[in-house]
């Protein structure tokens, strides 16, 4: 299936949203949760997967649709058309600060493999579907499991990167070693496979986990500054215990930690 040929713009620069400009019977596809705002005449459609082809029977599109369960997404997608003659604009908001990247899947050879949740939007007749990883030290300590997803097709879609977003062109036989949860995505070229850091200071004391991501070219792969874990895992460890009142608030020892920390609340 042809994707619908869609144009579009980025606006923002730390929470970005893209508003995409669909011509007459144009449509898109996105997760649920992504959508901003759009214009009359534009209908939205909740369907079974991806809605990437009409010619699939019942089953078939259940089991596609049960595969999203897999990545941790909805078995439902919204899709998005301009029912009007004219031109119509809807948009889609980043979920967290960050960066989208456009991604044009003809240049890629008709295939993208990016992190679970990093997918927002895409051209109707673009396929959403599932990366599984066929090496077992992959699946267990790269931190997105067995399981990634892949964008197929010849349209444009947009993924969503945390922080500040890198692209790396390697070339055939070149090595990048990544934090696991810095990836957003890669070619299907690229060699990707997990390799133990090593060192029993490394291990024990380093800080940075146990693995790293080991990417070979030749390929495309793009990373990002800020992985959502990394960001949720900060809030946490920052917030309050107990309800919101610190161990220490109103006593001198408590006054004295805040002033360590930073935390003046003089």
């Amino acid at each position: 299936m042809l994707a619908h040929e869609i144009d579009y713009k980025i606006y923002g620069e730390e929470m970005q949203f893209v508003e995409i400009e669909l011509d007459p019977q144009e449509a898109v596809v996105a997760e649920a949760g992504s959508f901003m705002m759009m214009d009359d005449g534009i209908q939205m459609e909740t369907i079974f997967g991806d809605g990437s082809s009409k010619n699939k029977g019942f089953l078939d599109s259940i089991l596609g649709a049960g595969k999203r369960i897999l990545t941790g997404e909805s078995l439902f997608m919204t899709a998005f058309y301009n029912t009007l003659s004219g031109k119509r604009k809807v948009s889609f908001a980043s979920p967290y600060p960050g960066k989208i990247i456009p991604i044009d899947l003809t240049a890629f050879n008709g295939k993208f493999i990016c992190q679970k949740d990093a997918f927002l939007c895409a051209a109707k007749g673009v396929s959403i579907g599932i990366e599984f990883s066929k090496k077992l030290g992959r699946g267990l300590f790269g931190g997105e499991g067995f399981i990634m997803q892949k964008l197929e097709g010849n349209g444009m879609a947009f993924v969503h990167a945390g922080g500040t977003m890198v692209r790396k062109e390697l070339k055939s036989g070149e090595v990048l070693r990544v934090d696991t949860g810095c990836i957003i995505g890669f070619t299907q070229n690229i060699d990707y496979d997990i390799e133990f850091i090593g060192g029993i200071k490394n291990t024990i004391f380093g800080g940075e986990g146990l693995f790293f991501a080991k990417l070979q070219g030749p390929g495309t792969v793009f990373i990002q500054s800020l992985p959502f874990s990394r960001l949720a895992g900060r809030v946490l460890a920052s917030a309050p215990q107990g309800g919101g009142k610190d161990k220490g608030e109103g006593s001198i020892l408590g006054g004295l930690g805040n002033l360590l920390d930073g935390d003046n609340k003089f």
